[in-house]
């Protein structure tokens, strides 16, 4: 006789969906049963149905439509868009995306002046609290369908000695054309990492529960390796990959 399960019945109930998704008994895309079902399934009550579809939606197996039911997201699945990464520059010397995407600004964005974060500081090689114009815009492709949060810093004193000293350098991408009408040969070194957003992110771009950002970090630098601005993309984390040509 098999030992009897003592795991809360939301605990059970989450256990049955997780292994029905990882093993494609619940495809990715496809509805999960009913939580009426589910309820009569397991001999509960709805809420508690509910309280164990909240920790699949948690670890990011789960997502919630409204007025249509929850449905799954398989983690061995491809996701549904690749964006290939890095910068080029056209015959014409304009420097474009990588993965050729048209991106719009929600609003003209706008240069405020801030103060370096250790952590960028330490990426752009200056003290900390060194002042910085900074660019934030929240970006759109493809009628909205995709989104990112694009933040820009450059640091003062690789303005030293330029026209830029006394008026606000360009939002890129036509930065990258002013560092090199200043004289300089570019290139860019990225980072990337995951983490879970904070809620004004989720909200801009428009994150199910459990789904992580792709936080990635983007370095201008000179032939000799001196930084010269320092960019921040959000991005979604689901339905999306990263491709790097190596």
């Amino acid at each position: 006789m098999p030992p009897k399960n003592t795991q809360p019945k939301y605990r059970q109930i989450a256990d049955y969906l997780r292994d029905g998704i990882l093993d494609g008994t619940f495809p990715a895309g496809q509805p999960l049963p009913s939580e009426e079902a589910l309820a009569k399934q397991f001999g509960v009550t709805r809420p508690t149905v509910r309280q164990g579809l909240s920790e699949l939606r948690a670890s990011g197996l789960v997502e919630a439509i409204m007025g249509r039911g929850t449905f799954a997201r398989s983690p061995h699945s491809r996701p549904s868009h690749t964006r290939p990464r890095g910068v080029r520059r056209t015959a014409e010397g304009r420097y474009v995306e990588a993965d050729g995407i048209t991106w719009t600004d929600a609003e003209p964005p706008v240069a405020t002046r801030t103060d370096a974060p250790l952590a960028l500081a330490d990426l752009l090689r200056i003290p900390p609290g060194e002042p910085m114009f900074t660019y934030d815009a929240l970006q759109t492709a493809d009628h909205g369908r995709l989104r990112q949060l694009h933040r820009t810093y450059i640091p003062f004193s690789a303005l030293i000695d330029t026209k830029y000293e006394e008026e606000a350098p360009p939002p890129t991408p036509e930065l990258y054309t002013a560092l090199t009408d200043l004289g300089h040969e570019l290139h860019f070194t990225e980072y990337v990492r995951t983490r879970m957003p904070l809620p004004d992110q989720a909200q801009a771009l428009r994150l199910a529960d459990g789904v992580p950002l792709l936080h990635i970090i983007r370095v201008t630098l000179t032939e000799s390796d001196k930084p010269l601005a320092l960019e921040e993309f959000h991005l979604p984390g689901d339905e999306l990959e990263l491709s790097f040509r190596l």
